[in-house]
């Protein structure tokens, strides 16, 4: 491709010059004695204009090829988690969904245990590294558990290394969930995987 390219731009050189003779040839005048004479030539001269050249970008819409991530539907079994809380009133069936947005290696991510404390949900997931390389791609593992409760508020804790995308700031990641639940007042275990 580089030789091509290469003979093109000789080729673009070579026919965009206009090339004008200043001088005409002049041949040596010899005179030829018994000594020899000699009268300096002349070559012919020439103006060379070249062509003006400019080199830039160009913005084009071309095609690129482009992964897609398609979903499908598939039945699963999900944990199922009934609530009954005094006083709590109505009830409602909610998908509690964790992801992580992984590149590098793939990744797995379960829903270890729901502990509630006070008014609020912890959802503590597990991030573990695996040994499939993923190359230059992208990756979003999930886990789910179905919950049927008052309505309460969710807060997402994840056991692992948090992964270097935008996409993961959503949840808190920690190294050690013992830490984590020494700060929780009276929790209560309410699912485990």
């Amino acid at each position: 491709m580089k030789n091509f390219i290469g003979l093109l731009m000789i080729i673009l050189l070579v026919s965009s010059c206009d090339v004008q003779q200043k001088k005409e040839t002049k041949l040596p005048d010899v005179d030829v004695d018994v000594d020899v004479d000699t009268e300096a030539g002349q070559l012919p001269t020439f103006d060379v204009d070249w062509a003006d050249v400019n080199i830039g970008t160009k913005t084009k819409k071309v095609m690129i090829p482009k992964i897609v991530v398609v979903m499908e539907e598939e039945e699963i079994e999900v944990p199922y988690i009934d609530v009954d809380m005094p006083n709590s009133g109505e009830k409602e069936e909610l998908t509690i969904t964790v992801e992580a947005e992984v590149t590098d290696k793939e990744h797995s991510i379960d829903i270890k245990k729901i502990i509630a404390a006070n008014d609020k949900l912890y959802v503590i997931s597990e991030l573990k590294e695996l040994d499939q390389d993923l190359g230059d791609k992208k990756l979003r593992v999930s886990d789910r558990v179905i919950l049927n409760a008052p309505d309460l508020n969710v807060k997402h804790i994840i056991i692992g290394k948090k992964p270097d995308r935008v996409f993961n700031d959503q949840f808190k990641y920690v190294k050690d969930i013992n830490t984590f639940k020494s700060g929780l007042k009276k929790p209560k275990v309410i699912f485990t995987k």
